[in-house]
Protein backbone atom coordinates (compact mmCIF):
# COMPACT_ATOMS: atom_id res chain seq x y z
CA UNK A 1 0.00 0.00 0.00
CA UNK A 2 1.03 3.48 -1.04
CA UNK A 3 1.90 5.86 2.31
CA UNK A 4 0.11 8.86 2.13
CA UNK A 5 2.63 11.85 1.44
CA UNK A 6 2.45 14.86 4.49
CA UNK A 7 0.64 17.86 4.00
CA UNK A 8 2.34 20.96 3.20
CA UNK A 9 1.53 24.24 4.72
CA UNK A 10 -0.09 24.55 8.33
CA UNK A 11 -3.41 23.89 9.61
CA UNK A 12 -4.94 27.43 9.57
CA UNK A 13 -8.13 27.70 9.04
CA UNK A 14 -10.42 31.24 7.66
CA UNK A 15 -11.61 33.47 5.57
CA UNK A 16 -9.00 35.84 4.06
CA UNK A 17 -11.19 38.75 2.45
CA UNK A 18 -8.67 40.10 0.00
CA UNK A 19 -9.13 43.36 -2.06
CA UNK A 20 -7.35 41.84 -5.34
CA UNK A 21 -6.00 44.73 -7.38
CA UNK A 22 -5.97 44.71 -11.28
CA UNK A 23 -4.04 42.79 -13.53
CA UNK A 24 -4.10 39.75 -11.23
CA UNK A 25 -6.41 36.86 -11.65
CA UNK A 26 -8.16 34.92 -9.02
CA UNK A 27 -5.80 31.71 -8.94
CA UNK A 28 -2.91 34.27 -8.61
CA UNK A 29 -4.35 35.77 -6.21
CA UNK A 30 -5.41 32.12 -4.14
CA UNK A 31 -1.90 31.09 -4.76
CA UNK A 32 -0.13 34.30 -3.39
CA UNK A 33 -2.34 34.19 -0.02
CA UNK A 34 -1.90 30.14 0.22
CA UNK A 35 2.05 31.23 0.12
CA UNK A 36 2.05 34.00 2.66
CA UNK A 37 -0.41 31.94 5.48
CA UNK A 38 1.90 28.63 4.40
CA UNK A 39 -1.53 27.36 4.63
CA UNK A 40 -2.52 23.53 3.15
CA UNK A 41 -5.59 24.01 1.36
CA UNK A 42 -6.89 27.59 -0.01
CA UNK A 43 -9.80 28.40 -2.61
CA UNK A 44 -11.84 31.00 -3.43
CA UNK A 45 -15.53 32.20 -3.66
CA UNK A 46 -16.28 33.87 -7.08
CA UNK A 47 -14.18 34.52 -9.78
CA UNK A 48 -12.56 38.08 -10.00
CA UNK A 49 -11.70 38.98 -14.00
CA UNK A 50 -7.95 39.98 -14.02
CA UNK A 51 -9.07 43.49 -15.38
CA UNK A 52 -11.25 43.73 -12.26
CA UNK A 53 -10.42 44.65 -8.74
CA UNK A 54 -12.28 44.59 -5.54
CA UNK A 55 -13.44 41.79 -2.92
CA UNK A 56 -11.93 38.26 -3.46
CA UNK A 57 -12.74 36.36 -0.65
CA UNK A 58 -10.25 33.24 0.13
CA UNK A 59 -10.88 30.42 2.33
CA UNK A 60 -8.23 28.67 4.08
CA UNK A 61 -8.40 25.09 5.33
CA UNK A 62 -11.67 24.20 6.77
CA UNK A 63 -13.59 27.71 5.62
CA UNK A 64 -13.18 25.61 2.34
CA UNK A 65 -16.11 23.77 3.15
CA UNK A 66 -18.15 26.58 3.11
CA UNK A 67 -17.22 28.00 -0.09
CA UNK A 68 -21.00 27.52 -1.51
CA UNK A 69 -22.30 29.56 1.00
CA UNK A 70 -20.26 32.80 0.42
CA UNK A 71 -20.52 31.77 -3.51
CA UNK A 72 -23.92 31.83 -3.55
CA UNK A 73 -24.38 35.02 -1.59
CA UNK A 74 -25.76 38.70 -3.13
CA UNK A 75 -22.55 40.62 -4.65
CA UNK A 76 -22.37 44.31 -4.64
CA UNK A 77 -20.20 45.98 -7.64
CA UNK A 78 -19.12 49.35 -8.66
CA UNK A 79 -18.31 49.30 -12.52
CA UNK A 80 -18.21 52.30 -14.97
CA UNK A 81 -20.01 51.65 -18.54
CA UNK A 82 -18.31 53.61 -21.16
CA UNK A 83 -20.61 54.09 -24.24
CA UNK A 84 -20.12 54.28 -28.07
CA UNK A 85 -18.17 51.18 -28.32
CA UNK A 86 -19.52 47.32 -28.10
CA UNK A 87 -16.06 45.03 -27.44
CA UNK A 88 -15.94 41.66 -28.24
CA UNK A 89 -15.38 40.99 -24.31
CA UNK A 90 -17.43 43.62 -23.80
CA UNK A 91 -14.62 45.18 -21.43
CA UNK A 92 -11.87 47.06 -21.92
CA UNK A 93 -9.05 43.89 -22.90
CA UNK A 94 -10.93 43.14 -26.50
CA UNK A 95 -11.23 44.47 -29.65
CA UNK A 96 -14.00 46.77 -31.20
CA UNK A 97 -17.05 45.26 -32.98
CA UNK A 98 -20.01 47.65 -32.93
CA UNK A 99 -19.33 51.72 -32.32
CA UNK A 100 -21.53 54.75 -32.42
CA UNK A 101 -20.95 58.51 -32.16
CA UNK A 102 -24.76 58.72 -30.13
CA UNK A 103 -24.21 59.02 -26.66
CA UNK A 104 -27.31 58.33 -23.69
CA UNK A 105 -28.25 61.59 -21.80
CA UNK A 106 -28.77 61.02 -18.09
CA UNK A 107 -32.56 61.02 -18.20
CA UNK A 108 -31.90 58.16 -20.83
CA UNK A 109 -30.25 56.06 -18.52
CA UNK A 110 -32.41 56.32 -15.82
CA UNK A 111 -35.93 55.30 -18.08
CA UNK A 112 -33.84 52.68 -19.25
CA UNK A 113 -32.45 51.32 -15.82
CA UNK A 114 -35.91 49.42 -14.34
CA UNK A 115 -35.46 47.16 -16.72
CA UNK A 116 -32.74 45.82 -15.61
CA UNK A 117 -33.76 45.42 -11.85
CA UNK A 118 -35.46 42.26 -10.29
CA UNK A 119 -35.72 38.86 -12.26
CA UNK A 120 -34.60 39.30 -15.53
CA UNK A 121 -33.06 37.04 -18.52
CA UNK A 122 -29.38 37.82 -19.36
CA UNK A 123 -27.45 36.29 -22.27
CA UNK A 124 -23.59 35.55 -20.61
CA UNK A 125 -21.11 37.04 -22.83
CA UNK A 126 -18.74 35.38 -25.66
CA UNK A 127 -16.19 35.19 -22.98
CA UNK A 128 -17.34 33.78 -20.55
CA UNK A 129 -16.77 30.63 -18.66
CA UNK A 130 -20.18 29.29 -19.28
CA UNK A 131 -19.77 25.59 -20.41
CA UNK A 132 -21.05 24.96 -24.33
CA UNK A 133 -20.90 21.04 -25.14
CA UNK A 134 -18.03 20.28 -22.55
CA UNK A 135 -15.87 23.19 -23.39
CA UNK A 136 -15.62 27.01 -21.89
CA UNK A 137 -17.19 29.70 -24.18
CA UNK A 138 -14.08 31.86 -24.14
CA UNK A 139 -11.93 28.94 -24.92
CA UNK A 140 -14.43 28.60 -28.36
CA UNK A 141 -14.02 32.81 -28.74
CA UNK A 142 -10.51 32.68 -28.42
CA UNK A 143 -10.62 30.13 -31.79
CA UNK A 144 -12.86 32.52 -33.34
CA UNK A 145 -15.97 30.46 -32.80
CA UNK A 146 -19.23 32.62 -32.30
CA UNK A 147 -20.90 30.74 -29.41
CA UNK A 148 -24.27 30.48 -28.95
CA UNK A 149 -25.37 30.84 -25.62
CA UNK A 150 -28.67 30.76 -24.25
CA UNK A 151 -30.35 33.57 -22.11
CA UNK A 152 -30.61 32.71 -18.55
CA UNK A 153 -32.62 33.85 -15.40
CA UNK A 154 -30.54 36.60 -13.00
CA UNK A 155 -31.54 38.52 -9.92
CA UNK A 156 -30.52 42.26 -9.78
CA UNK A 157 -31.73 43.19 -6.32
CA UNK A 158 -30.99 47.26 -6.85
CA UNK A 159 -29.25 49.51 -9.60
CA UNK A 160 -27.95 52.74 -9.38
CA UNK A 161 -26.60 55.47 -11.03
CA UNK A 162 -23.71 57.39 -9.63
CA UNK A 163 -22.31 60.09 -11.92
CA UNK A 164 -23.01 60.30 -15.37
CA UNK A 165 -21.35 62.29 -18.09
CA UNK A 166 -21.05 62.53 -21.62
CA UNK A 167 -19.11 59.17 -22.59
CA UNK A 168 -19.72 57.36 -19.67
CA UNK A 169 -21.72 56.27 -16.44
CA UNK A 170 -20.57 54.92 -13.22
CA UNK A 171 -23.11 52.41 -11.12
CA UNK A 172 -23.83 50.52 -8.89
CA UNK A 173 -25.95 47.14 -9.03
CA UNK A 174 -26.15 44.37 -6.37
CA UNK A 175 -26.92 41.53 -7.82
CA UNK A 176 -27.15 37.63 -7.13
CA UNK A 177 -25.21 34.34 -8.44
CA UNK A 178 -24.54 33.90 -12.17
CA UNK A 179 -24.95 37.93 -12.92
CA UNK A 180 -22.47 39.02 -15.06
CA UNK A 181 -22.05 43.00 -15.60
CA UNK A 182 -20.26 43.04 -18.42
CA UNK A 183 -23.74 41.68 -20.18
CA UNK A 184 -25.27 44.41 -18.25
CA UNK A 185 -23.24 47.09 -20.05
CA UNK A 186 -23.40 45.07 -23.10
CA UNK A 187 -27.54 45.48 -23.17
CA UNK A 188 -27.87 48.88 -21.58
CA UNK A 189 -25.61 49.97 -24.35
CA UNK A 190 -28.03 48.65 -27.36
CA UNK A 191 -30.87 49.40 -25.67
CA UNK A 192 -29.69 53.03 -25.66
CA UNK A 193 -28.66 52.88 -29.25
CA UNK A 194 -25.06 54.02 -28.62
CA UNK A 195 -23.35 50.86 -27.71
CA UNK A 196 -21.39 50.17 -24.25
CA UNK A 197 -18.68 48.40 -22.62
CA UNK A 198 -17.47 47.57 -19.09
CA UNK A 199 -14.07 50.45 -18.22
CA UNK A 200 -13.81 50.04 -14.72
CA UNK A 201 -15.17 47.36 -12.46
CA UNK A 202 -14.81 46.47 -8.68
CA UNK A 203 -16.65 44.14 -6.59
CA UNK A 204 -17.36 45.84 -3.20
CA UNK A 205 -19.22 43.20 -0.96
CA UNK A 206 -19.84 39.77 -1.17
CA UNK A 207 -22.11 38.56 1.09
CA UNK A 208 -21.72 38.02 4.20
CA UNK A 209 -18.43 40.39 4.02
CA UNK A 210 -18.33 43.71 3.64
CA UNK A 211 -15.32 46.55 2.76
CA UNK A 212 -14.46 46.51 6.60
CA UNK A 213 -13.09 43.33 6.01
CA UNK A 214 -10.69 44.31 2.90
CA UNK A 215 -7.13 43.23 3.31
CA UNK A 216 -4.32 44.07 0.62
CA UNK A 217 -1.42 42.29 -0.66
CA UNK A 218 0.82 45.40 0.65
CA UNK A 219 -0.90 44.89 4.27
CA UNK A 220 -0.67 41.14 4.47
CA UNK A 221 2.96 41.09 3.32
CA UNK A 222 3.98 43.90 6.06
CA UNK A 223 2.28 41.66 8.75
CA UNK A 224 4.11 38.74 7.58
CA UNK A 225 7.71 40.44 6.84
CA UNK A 226 7.49 43.12 9.17
CA UNK A 227 9.69 46.34 8.08
CA UNK A 228 11.21 44.68 5.13
CA UNK A 229 8.47 45.12 3.19
CA UNK A 230 8.97 48.74 3.52
CA UNK A 231 12.41 48.10 1.32
CA UNK A 232 11.26 47.57 -1.55
CA UNK A 233 12.14 44.14 -2.12
CA UNK A 234 10.79 41.48 -3.40
CA UNK A 235 8.58 39.29 -0.69
CA UNK A 236 10.03 36.16 -1.92
CA UNK A 237 13.42 37.78 -0.60
CA UNK A 238 12.29 38.42 2.48
CA UNK A 239 12.41 36.58 5.90
CA UNK A 240 9.17 36.00 7.88
CA UNK A 241 9.34 36.94 11.07
CA UNK A 242 6.21 35.24 12.51
CA UNK A 243 2.14 34.30 11.64
CA UNK A 244 0.60 36.17 14.49
CA UNK A 245 0.20 39.22 12.75
CA UNK A 246 -0.88 38.31 9.64
CA UNK A 247 -2.78 35.57 10.75
CA UNK A 248 -5.17 38.36 12.74
CA UNK A 249 -6.60 39.15 9.46
CA UNK A 250 -8.15 36.14 8.83
CA UNK A 251 -12.47 36.01 9.52
CA UNK A 252 -13.74 32.91 11.54
CA UNK A 253 -14.92 29.99 9.10
CA UNK A 254 -18.75 30.40 10.54
CA UNK A 255 -19.09 33.59 9.50
CA UNK A 256 -20.07 32.36 5.70
CA UNK A 257 -22.71 30.51 7.67
CA UNK A 258 -24.50 33.34 9.03
CA UNK A 259 -27.24 32.35 6.93
CA UNK A 260 -28.21 29.19 8.68
CA UNK A 261 -29.73 28.31 12.06
CA UNK A 262 -27.64 28.14 15.14
CA UNK A 263 -27.57 25.48 16.47
CA UNK A 264 -25.73 25.27 20.55
CA UNK A 265 -24.77 21.91 21.51
CA UNK A 266 -22.28 20.18 24.75
CA UNK A 267 -18.88 19.15 24.30
CA UNK A 268 -20.27 15.55 24.38
CA UNK A 269 -22.51 16.44 21.18
CA UNK A 270 -19.44 18.04 19.53
CA UNK A 271 -17.56 14.40 20.11
CA UNK A 272 -20.27 12.55 18.44
CA UNK A 273 -21.15 14.57 15.75
CA UNK A 274 -17.67 14.60 14.90
CA UNK A 275 -17.44 10.58 14.75
CA UNK A 276 -20.69 11.19 12.37
CA UNK A 277 -23.29 10.20 14.61
CA UNK A 278 -26.77 12.15 15.15
CA UNK A 279 -27.53 13.79 18.19
CA UNK A 280 -30.76 14.87 19.78
CA UNK A 281 -31.55 18.57 19.82
CA UNK A 282 -31.94 19.69 23.29
CA UNK A 283 -33.32 23.46 24.67
CA UNK A 284 -36.92 25.36 24.42
CA UNK A 285 -36.29 27.12 21.07
CA UNK A 286 -34.72 24.21 19.29
CA UNK A 287 -35.79 23.92 15.79
CA UNK A 288 -37.48 20.59 15.20
CA UNK A 289 -37.05 20.41 11.54
CA UNK A 290 -34.26 22.00 9.14
CA UNK A 291 -33.00 20.93 5.61
CA UNK A 292 -29.60 22.69 6.59
CA UNK A 293 -28.59 24.10 10.05
CA UNK A 294 -25.17 25.03 11.78
CA UNK A 295 -23.80 23.54 15.21
CA UNK A 296 -21.25 25.26 17.17
CA UNK A 297 -19.83 24.19 20.58
CA UNK A 298 -18.13 26.88 23.13
CA UNK A 299 -18.61 29.14 19.89
CA UNK A 300 -16.51 26.82 17.60
CA UNK A 301 -17.61 25.54 14.52
CA UNK A 302 -18.50 21.64 14.85
CA UNK A 303 -20.55 20.50 11.70
CA UNK A 304 -23.46 21.42 9.07
CA UNK A 305 -26.16 19.11 8.59
CA UNK A 306 -29.87 18.64 8.60
CA UNK A 307 -32.39 18.76 11.48
CA UNK A 308 -35.11 15.81 11.51
CA UNK A 309 -37.78 15.75 13.89
CA UNK A 310 -35.50 16.97 16.18
CA UNK A 311 -32.33 15.12 15.41
CA UNK A 312 -28.95 17.25 13.94
CA UNK A 313 -27.28 14.47 11.49
CA UNK A 314 -24.25 15.89 10.77
CA UNK A 315 -23.17 15.95 6.66
CA UNK A 316 -20.54 18.04 6.91
CA UNK A 317 -18.06 18.42 9.94
CA UNK A 318 -15.32 20.72 10.85
CA UNK A 319 -11.76 19.54 12.85
CA UNK A 320 -11.73 20.64 16.60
Amino acid sequence: MARRGKKKGRPISGWLVLDKPVGMGSTEAVSKIKWLFQAEKAGHAGTLDPLASGMLPIALGEATKTVPYVQDGAKVYRFTVAWGEERSTDDLEGPVTKSSDQRPAEADVLLLMPKYTGVIMQTPPQFSAIKIAGERAYDLARDGATVDIPAREVEIGRLDLIEHNADSTIFEVECGKGTYVRSLARDMGRDLGCFGHIAELRRIEVEPFTQEDFVTIAELEAARFGEQGDEGSDSADMVPVDFDAIDAFLVDTSAALDCLPQIAISDDAATKIRLGNPVIIRGRDAPVEAEEACATARGKLVAIGAIEQGMFKPKRVFAG
